[in-house]
């Protein structure tokens, strides 16, 4: 009884290996349309308040705003990326960012929050269909000496990208209006789509088996109850009717995702059996934590450069700076180091170092110390994360065969977006209730109405502090301090969550393999399918 073959990637005819000149650009180019996805997550955060007034909107309707494009990326990431193997990665690549393009556009121009909201699904469904086809054009494309190079700035950009996004959005909603904050995805999608038609080679899956439309619903689903938990649950309650209605939905969806794909094999959307191998689950959980613990530290930080040292949003965006680019760096030099000492060792340094930093801002953190305080410790996490965010991919992709790189891919996005959805409904929940529990025992002689809204938050504290009268000064220094503390109890929870991961990845993470090694692997198993 013979073996069936995994589908093997067919490279469009009449393109041969692309040169080095030409993988400079194909790496250039997808590193433009990866930045315009990311770059659009975070950008709308710095414009809530402009949406707010000019659509006469609520809070949450607002939130929905920037919450709906996450959620639509999110859900769709699998099965657009399996549907983009099949089709052709170049035509997908090329329909998302036209698709993505013209819905930015609208949402630069909606007259209402009803429009605005349709048109972030449109970006969603845009990006869900450019961001895991990003990463599977260089796994489809580079040759394995330099993949994981390549891997490294596509990571880079992916994990530097949110924060340098916020940045430019608050100088332009500073300078000009909270509409010219799409003018960078859209200016990044034009340089993209001009270079992946001229400079893209065309890959795709040559499959005899039917496309998974089963394993596409139900994993659309999942995703999309589970996502909304994480959004949704901080807003209503984690007990309210419609958290826990989400919640069943998308564990449902889950399991019986998990049931059908276990018997769907060799056509499978994505083989969970594959989860067995360690570099799948080793890099999934990695990048499942660190970029939760990212996620978690921005919740975190803006509200201390804001509310505790009273900086604008432009310069509190500023002062995230220093972790991106220490990350964008290390995790370009990641493979250098992985390839002395092993992919494993190099994740595990990375978590080890990312855990410090946390410490270190639990220590060193204080209202009088200010920015200096946590500076040592930004710089310090964004080192570990960029050592670790780099071989995390790696043990992705290279899990699954060159055929499914779209799934892969996807895979990636998948966990990393959970992640951060994850980080932010459990260190921004952290934070709130040691800074309301801290903040009790410091309002003794405050004004019953005034402590109350204190207790609401720190923001909230300063804005009452205003109109406090004498009890300004005492109700000030309460919250930020209130504050301090619940970020202690915050970073330290996110420490022990490093220090649990980095356990995991030293006895059970990926095989401690390098390039070399890996590329005598893969020789082996071609020679053998023949």
């Amino acid at each position: 009884m013979s073996t069936p073959q995994p589908p093997q990637a067919a490279p469009a005819s009449g393109e041969g290996s692309p040169d080095a000149r030409q993988l400079r650009t194909v790496l250039i180019t997808v590193s433009l349309a990866l930045m315009s996805v990311i770059a659009s997550v975070s950008g709308l955060n710095v414009a809530q308040t402009h949406m707010a007034v000019e659509f006469g909107a609520s809070q949450n309707t607002v939130l929905w705003i920037i919450n709906i494009y996450t959620l639509a990326l999110a859900a769709l990431l699998l099965p657009l990326g399996a549907i983009g193997d099949r089709l052709g990665r170049k035509p997908m690549l090329l329909a998302g960012l036209g698709f993505f393009g013209v819905a930015t556009v609208v949402s630069a121009l909606a007259p209402t929050a009803e429009v605005m909201i349709a048109a972030r699904v449109a970006s969603g469904i845009g990006a869900a269909m450019i961001m895991p086809i990003t990463l599977a054009v260089i796994t489809s494309t580079f040759p394995e000496e330099q993949r994981d190079k390549a891997i490294g700035v596509w990571t880079g950009v992916a994990g530097g990208s949110g924060i340098l996004g916020m940045f430019l959005s608050a100088l332009l909603v500073d300078v000009a209006s909270w509409r010219w904050l799409f003018a960078l995805p859209v200016a990044l999608i034009l340089a993209a789509l001009a270079m992946t038609a001229k400079s893209v080679p065309n890959s795709r899956e040559t499959s005899a088996h039917r496309f998974d439309t089963a394993g596409a619903l139900l994993s659309t689903l999942a995703v999309t109850g589970l996502i909304f938990v994480l959004q949704e649950g901080p807003e209503h309650g984690w007990t309210a009717p419609v958290t826990l209605i989400s919640l069943a939905v998308g564990l449902l969806a889950a399991i019986g995702f998990v049931a059908w794909e276990l018997q769907r094999h060799d056509n499978a959307l994505l083989d969970v059996r594959l989860f067995r191998e360690r570099g799948l689950s080793g890099g999934s959980i990695t990048l499942l934590v660190v970029f939760g613990v990212q996620a978690g530290i921005g919740v975190v930080l803006f509200p201390f450069f804001q509310a505790v040292l009273g900086w604008s949003g432009l310069l509190s965006t500023a002062a995230m700076m220093p972790m991106a680019v220490m990350m964008m760096a290390t995790s370009g030099l990641a493979p250098k180091l992985a390839a002395g000492i092993g992919s494993r060792s190099t994740m595990a340094a990375g978590i080890a170092l990312a855990g410090l930093g946390l410490v270190l801002m639990a220590l060193l953190v204080s209202a009088k110390g200010g920015y200096l305080s946590i500076l040592p410790g930004l710089l310090v996490m964004g080192l570990g994360m960029g050592l670790s965010m780099t071989p995390s991919t790696t043990a992705i992709t290279a899990s699954l065969p060159r055929a499914k790189q779209g799934v892969a891919s996807a895979l990636n996005d998948v966990t990393r977006e959970f992640g951060t959805a994850l980080g932010v409904a459990l260190l921004g929940a952290l934070l709130a209730n040691g800074y309301r529990s801290a903040i009790d025992n410091r309002l003794h002689g405050i004004p019953q109405g005034t402590a109350d809204t204190a207790r609401d938050g720190v923001a909230n504290a300063v804005e009452a502090a205003g109109n406090a009268g004498p009890h300004a000064q005492d109700l000030l220094h309460a919250a930020q301090q209130s504050f301090v503390d619940g970020w202690q109890q915050s970073m330290w929870a996110g420490a022990a969550v490093m220090g649990a991961l980095l356990v995991y990845i030293v006895f059970r993470g990926p095989k401690n393999t390098t390039p070399a090694v890996t590329a005598e692997a893969e020789t082996a198993e071609t020679l053998a399918a023949r």
